[in-house]
């Protein structure tokens, strides 16, 4: 697809972007998958971090790569003020991260409230660079139930694209979307919303490429979409340093590629045949715009799942 940067150009982009200074970020969620990910990142960065852990997963701990751990609540205002001690920069992970995780209210409630707390703390406290994980179910098609399933109205999925949510998770992402504007408007901090794919290691991808491979129909609420864990934290860590980034964009962040061997044109024809597409998507390549986190971020994939398997 067009525009895509070369493996130099991104390292020039980098480069550039590890100009802008952060003496320290804190991470909240910082011992989930995504977050112990992140905070390696920055720690091979040479970035202090601040983790804001939950005590159910203060054991833990050991295994993160931050030089600073608090215990507590990122809903609780106490906590996270007592987080955001000497920090420059958040990334705000900390969430449930499915409607099925807990009741519907709990679901909503928590994450809304966690986000509204986080960043609002964080632009009293004069952080200007915030980067807040939202997700691909914003959309409203990953755990929808309705009869017949909803589809999207366009292929590429873009931010643009009306969302069909009838769920609790799915909706507490729109939200924190709109907590994350808001917050631009009320603190004058750039606040970055990525909506992430599934994510995982090679061996969690795996898992979840052969399901789809079973029954490609799972994937198609997701466009048979992924990320592996290192590039996600890299798309966190240049949500916070690229430059020129401003205001609360809302970057859909994926691999290029699906996780099937199928060709996407075959599995849209298969899955998705009613649903018009606005490009044409070539081998395996994924039908979800990317080109806004190229541009504003400078983020590519560089971990594609097969070709990094054995």
């Amino acid at each position: 697809m067009s525009g895509v940067r070369t493996d130099d150009e991104e390292r020039g982009f980098d480069a550039v972007a590890a100009e802008t200074r952060m003496t320290r970020v804190l991470v909240t969620g910082a011992a989930g998958r995504l977050g112990t990910a992140v905070s390696a990142e920055l720690a091979d960065r040479g970035v202090p971090v601040t983790a804001l852990v939950v005590a159910s997963a203060a054991e833990d701990v050991g295994r993160l790569r931050a030089d600073r751990v608090v215990v507590g609540d990122a809903r609780d205002p106490e906590a996270v003020v007592d987080a955001l001690d000497g920090v420059d920069a958040v990334i705000h992970l900390a969430a449930l991260a499915s409607p099925e995780v807990a009741a519907p209210e709990v679901v909503f409630a928590t994450n809304t409230q966690a986000t509204f707390v986080v960043l609002n703390e964080a632009g009293r406290a004069g952080v200007r660079r915030a980067v807040l994980a939202s997700s691909l179910s914003v959309t409203g098609l990953p755990f929808a139930r309705s009869t017949p399933r909803p589809q999207p109205a366009y292929l590429p999925l873009d931010t643009a694209l009306p969302p069909c949510i009838e769920d609790p998770y799915a909706l507490s992402k729109q939200v924190d979307e709109a907590t994350a504007a808001m917050m631009h408007r009320r603190h004058g901090m750039t606040a970055v919303a990525l909506r992430l794919p599934f994510l995982g290691d090679p061996d969690r991808l795996a898992g979840h490429a052969a399901r789809l491979a079973g029954n490609p129909a799972l994937g198609a609420p997701e466009v048979w979409s992924y990320l592996d864990l290192r590039d996600a934290a890299r798309a966190c860590v240049l949500g916070l340093t690229a430059p020129g980034v401003t205001g609360a964009p809302v970057l859909f962040v994926a691999a290029p590629d699906t996780l099937m061997a199928a060709s996407t044109g075959d599995l849209l024809a298969g899955h998705l045949p009613d649903v018009p597409c606005r490009a044409v998507f070539p081998a395996r390549s994924v039908p979800i715009d990317l080109t806004p986190a190229r541009r504003l971020l400078g983020f590519t994939a560089r971990h594609p799942y097969p070709q990094e398997r054995p």
